[in-house]
């Protein structure tokens, strides 16, 4: 049973967090004009990752929450003592089986008790992790924190679960009880942005935008979507590859700092570019945005993605094996 059913099918819990929320939701800061999501200074990788040996020391800190990303027959059968499952599902907005984009950002009001949902609170330090390969669907959560204005409290673990068992860390079964906490309005930081202004960007000096999917849907060897709502093959004009799994390596540690930089130089992404990233829905483009942001680049989501620029027919698309520096 996923957090979401566990959650959201009890009414009452719903109910008690909309209480704690509703005197505040008035006052929730209306989303501005998107603006790039700066780097941290001095070091920009240092708040977004964290070890597992800084997790162990600070385990029982009572301003830890633990976010387990993974399928729920796992997290049940293993999981980080004290973590809470969630899925991408419960922090979005989407229409999941139908032809509507998948994932959205949810409005702040709706996202606050959401987030109050999982018991973060003003205080909360969260640090999100991925069961497996789920590298991808951690790195969204993690950037929705962000976008809620809580990314200055909330990392991801380096290496996830496997690194946390390989390192003989304890695990627990034991299922963690739900809390709804008091969190504050959020002061979102809007860095999303439309198809719009993704068509006005293309060419653009000092912007890249780059495509975070698997090179076979980059030059449109193969299309994405599905058979209810298949997609155009290609790619938006101009934009450059950098495929979202180069954020970590064959065991999904985070890769160097060089190794990350590497990736981006083969792409033709110059220094101190601002990057516009999509991908299918725009969950992909936050693992490469988070390695992005790591090196210290100026980052920008396309949330709806290619499933949003596919459905504008007036838009175009390329096709084919793009140069470096195109």
């Amino acid at each position: 049973m996923t957090f979401s059913k566990r959650l959201f099918g009890r009414p009452l819990l719903f109910l008690l967090a909309l209480a704690l929320v509703a005197p505040l939701a008035a006052r929730s800061q209306a989303p501005a004009p998107p603006q790039p999501l700066s780097p941290a200074a001095p070091n920009p990788r240092a708040p977004l990752f964290v070890g597992v040996e800084w997790l162990a020391q600070h385990l029982n800190d009572p301003d830890i929450v633990l976010l387990h990303v993974g399928p729920a027959s796992e997290y049940a059968a293993a999981h980080i003592p004290g973590a809470r499952l969630v899925s991408v599902a419960d922090v979005s907005i989407g229409d999941r089986a139908g032809p509507g984009l998948g994932v959205e950002m949810p409005g702040a009001d709706a996202l606050l008790a959401r987030l109050a949902l999982l018991g973060i609170s003003d205080d909360s330090r969260v640090i999100v992790y991925y069961a497996k390969d789920m590298v991808y669907q951690a790195s969204r959560i993690l950037m929705t924190l962000t976008y809620a204005g809580l990314g200055e409290r909330a990392s991801l673990l380096d290496g996830g679960m496997g690194a946390w068992t390989a390192a003989g860390h304890a695990t627990s079964a034991a299922t963690s009880r739900a809390r709804v906490s008091v969190l504050t309005p959020l002061r979102i930081r809007n860095f999303v942005v439309d198809a719009r202004y993704v068509h006005s960007m293309i060419g653009a000096p000092g912007v890249s935008i780059v495509d975070a999917r698997d090179t076979v849907f980059y030059t449109g060897a193969r299309a994405g979507g599905s058979a209810q709502a298949p997609q155009r093959a290609g790619r938006i004009p101009g934009a450059k590859s950098v495929v979202w799994s180069m954020l970590t390596d064959g065991n999904f540690r985070i890769r160097s700092d060089a190794a990350l930089a590497a990736a981006f130089a083969a792409a033709g992404v110059r220094p101190g570019d601002v990057i516009i990233g999509y991908c299918h829905t725009g969950q992909q483009a936050s693992a490469m945005l988070l390695a992005a942001r790591s090196l210290g680049y100026r980052v920008l989501l396309y949330d709806g993605s290619f499933q949003d620029w596919s459905a504008r027919s007036e838009l175009p698309v390329e096709l084919g094996t793009a140069r470096p520096n195109d």
